[in-house]
């Protein structure tokens, strides 16, 4: 076997998942699949291309239509790729997996913050980068005068950001954007930003692609899973300049040769006519945030509250047990699963991940079940 791909290890998130299913009667905030269904127009227009026979395959790059309608939705946000630089993937996972094994030779080092979504880490060991970790600040936002350092010292070629970020919900602000622009232009680094849960902010957004002056060195990755609650159709994006596009588009090609055609038909109906229905889902995802926010500091557990995407991060720290171990008993003895910390880098440990993609019915019985157990704690120190 690969040897690369040995050493990694199958993800926290799903195997956590994998334990609920064998509790009967557990009640699981460990996946992050919204509870809405895909907008009926997005429905609509795969049914109509399915009757159509618009079932071949598409160009790799995906469809033109839907590459030109996603570079007039970012220019919404003054990010300004043309369509010629944006490809369809299978996915934000596809399009992450492209992007960093087309532009990182083995052991080139690329700087990954922790936590983060695991995949991150992941990818980079199974193509042979080196990882280097960079810590948040204690509010999860992003520790600049760290990567400064860790640039410098490490000789760092790489830096991955992801805003909104999964775990912790936290985004990027104004300040930390223009700090990072900044950096970006006085560096010889490339940047990937994982964008993919931007259409869920609860506050300003802001990102380092919308300084067009460094886009020659900004690889842009998002998709329409969590925007259109259309997981399990697998349509993601990047976006780049052409000499990364040509090279990148290589791995994309030879992997998968492109995007499912109905479901880029139906990102496409969506871009044009569901956007009412994302921000009502938008406003659905804030206020279960306040609730759980609420449940949390009633409970008295330590949140930093998000301001974006559907997790929320919580410090478990002074149970005095390891995440894995508090997360284990938790789902044993209230059978309510969250996800360990440590499911998303060795500093996501003293933490836990719950995901509020739940309905309002869910989330009381889950915090209720929560409450419990923590009473149950707190009687036994």
């Amino acid at each position: 076997m690969n040897s690369r791909v040995e050493k990694i290890q199958i993800s926290g998130i799903r195997r956590f998942y994998e334990k609920v299913q064998k509790v009967e009667g557990a009640i699981s905030l460990t996946i992050g699949q919204p509870d809405f269904n895909v907008p009926i127009d997005i429905k609509k227009a795969m049914i109509d291309v399915i009757k159509k026979d618009k079932t071949t395959y598409t160009s790799n790059a995906g469809i033109e239509p839907l590459r030109e309608e996603i570079s007039n939705y970012l220019r919404k946000f003054n990010i300004n790729y043309d369509k010629e630089e944006i490809c369809i993937t299978v996915g934000g996972s596809e399009g992450l997996f492209a992007v960093l094994s087309a532009i990182i030779n083995q052991e080139d080092k690329i700087l990954i913050p922790s936590p983060a979504y695991p995949a991150y880490e992941s990818i980079s060991n199974i193509i042979g980068a080196k990882v280097v970790n960079y810590s948040l600040n204690d509010d999860f936002t992003l520790n600049v005068d760290e990567i400064k350092r860790k640039i410098k010292e490490e000789n760092i070629k790489y830096l991955l950001i992801s805003f909104p970020s999964n775990p912790t919900g936290a985004i990027l602000s104004k300040e930390n954007r223009n700090e990072l622009i900044k950096l970006i232009k006085e560096n010889d680094i490339i940047v990937i930003t994982d964008e993919m849960y931007s259409a869920i902010i609860f506050d300003e957004y802001y990102s380092v692609a919308q300084e067009s002056e460094i886009l020659d060195k900004v690889i842009y990755v998002s998709g329409f899973s969590k925007i259109f609650s259309m997981t399990g159709l697998r349509v993601g994006y990047f976006a780049c300049k052409n000499k990364f596009m040509k090279e990148i588009i290589k791995v994309h090609q030879y992997a998968v040769s492109c995007a499912p055609s109905i479901a880029q038909w139906g990102a496409l109906e969506g871009l044009k006519k569901s956007l009412d229905d994302v921000e009502n889902m938008r406003k659905t995802f804030e206020l279960r945030k306040r609730y759980c926010i609420k449940r949390l500091n009633d409970i008295g557990i330590e949140v930093i509250e998000p301001k974006g995407a559907f997790y929320i991060f919580p410090s478990i720290k002074k149970f005095n047990m390891s995440s894995e171990d508090f997360c284990t008993r938790l789902l044993k003895e209230e059978k309510l699963a969250c996800v360990p910390g440590t499911a998303f880098g060795t500093l996501g440990e003293g933490y836990m991940r719950i995901s509020y993609c739940y309905s309002n019915e869910v989330l009381s019985e889950a915090f209720n079940r929560l409450e419990k157990f923590i009473k149950k704690l707190n009687n036994n120190y």
